[in-house]
């Protein structure tokens, strides 16, 4: 099982006709990903690499009974390409765009939201059910390398701390069941403590990474939902930025949401407050397997 996408996820990509799309697509497909359809508007009836170009995810829809749509469009397209594939009913989007207006990305999050729909991104490099299939970027040419099937579920902030994490797994003997780039932005389609609640309830997985940042409420939000509900399988989170501390409020670096506006978005405030919920505290990737097989009873 996995939380978002398996080897029978009928996939549609928008946007198939670009030149990242294309590579994306067919490393995918290659990977074991259902890639059912392509949609380019004025480019129906043609194909890429024996995949059916539509001009409408409508049409690419009732033809695939496609259910989740990975979109390749230049920013300023973003918003109109996400609202077509929630009215043409798809279930899962992953949107990797990078610098959607702020506007833009408010409304389509709230347009997925009340429509029940899970959103990966904006500014992600995707998911990947590892041995099953992935969706974007992750994992690069050779996910195989990185990325071992298993039982730990991954979330970050960060697309490229995905592979770090997966990695430092791997080379202790732990895999993945699903791991998810949630998305740089200050806005995103879903939370982070959106896919802890998925995890939880995903008999695959049996322990969660998690990988945060400075700035947005993501962490926070974590720990409120534990305190709440209380911990239902081992959580390990890595908080990175401490040094940003030592800065102005209001600079982001790295990612746009990576900005401490004020105290609560301090490092040190999230690692306490997760901490006081039960989550275990990385001092860094390669401690985050060696604190899973602990909780585990392994270690």
């Amino acid at each position: 099982m996995s939380i978002l996408l398996d080897k029978n996820t009928r996939v549609v990509v928008q946007g198939i006709t670009g030149t990242q799309a294309r590579v994306d697509t067919i490393v995918c497909r290659d990977y074991g990903t259902n890639i059912v359809a392509g949609v380019t508007p004025g480019r129906g009836g043609q194909d890429v690499e024996g995949i059916p170009v539509y001009d409408t995810v409508r049409e690419a829809v009732e033809k695939h009974d496609a259910e989740a749509s990975l979109i390749y469009v230049p920013a300023m397209a973003a918003k109109d390409a996400v609202l077509e594939a929630i009215a043409a009913g798809i279930r899962l989007i992953v949107a990797p765009a990078e610098l959607v207006p702020l506007n833009d990305a408010a409304k389509v999050v709230d347009a997925v939201r009340k429509a029940g729909i899970v959103m990966v991104g904006f500014n992600t490099v995707g998911i990947i059910t590892p041995g099953q299939a992935r969706m974007g970027g992750m994992g690069g040419l050779e996910p195989d390398e990185i990325y071992a099937p298993g039982r730990i579920g991954i979330c970050s902030r960060s697309g490229g701390m995905v592979a770090e994490v997966a990695w430092a797994l791997k080379k202790d003997g732990l895999g993945v069941s699903t791991a998810v780039a949630m998305g740089g932005d200050q806005i995103t389609g879903r939370r982070m403590v959106d896919y802890v609640r998925l995890f939880e309830e995903d008999p695959a997985t049996e322990a969660i990474a998690l990988f945060g940042e400075p700035g947005t409420p993501n962490e926070r939000e974590v720990a409120l939902h534990l305190k709440k509900s209380g911990m239902k399988k081992p959580i390990v989170a890595l908080i990175a930025g401490t040094f940003q501390e030592n800065h102005p409020k209001g600079v982001s670096f790295g990612h746009a949401a990576a900005m401490i506006a004020d105290d609560t978005d301090r490092p040190t405030a999230k690692k306490k407050m997760l901490a006081e919920a039960g989550v275990r505290i990385a001092k860094d990737i390669k401690d985050i397997p060696v604190q899973i097989q602990q909780a585990l009873g392994r270690g």
